[in-house]
């Protein structure tokens, strides 16, 4: 089986996916900005830019939203939940993968922290 680690441009020791078994496993993505600060914003502002990022990513990797199989979610306060979903469900227009959801303290602030697996289509 092969093993294809894509590197992170961030200066932590991650791959930013890793591409095994037909899957494209993507690493946990925060609402970061360029300096690798968190991003102001409530949970559905965090969420949207993380969903965007995912959705980059996997584009660079050849493939999209629509491939994604399986989400997991930290939140850092639960009674973010309902307008996390609100925001969630807007990015999976073509049916929403399983997902597993839990509460977390979260790096540096974070509200909401997302990692995903999807089909590797390419």
């Amino acid at each position: 089986m092969n093993i294809e680690r894509i590197p992170s441009s961030l200066p932590v020791p991650f791959s930013k996916a890793v591409r095994a078994g037909g899957f494209l496993f993507l690493s946990g993505v925060l609402a970061m900005d360029a300096q690798g600060g968190i991003i102001d914003g409530d949970v559905q502002v965090q969420t949207r830019a993380i969903l965007e990022r995912i959705a980059q990513s996997l584009k660079e990797c050849d493939t999209s939203m629509a491939s994604v199989v399986r989400a997991t979610i930290w939140l850092a306060d639960l009674g973010d939940f309902a307008a996390f979903n609100e925001e969630y469900a807007r990015h999976f227009p073509e049916g929403l993968p399983s997902r597993s959801c839990v509460q977390a303290v979260l790096y540096k602030g974070a509200k909401v922290e997302i990692e995903v697996q999807a089909l590797d289509i390419r």
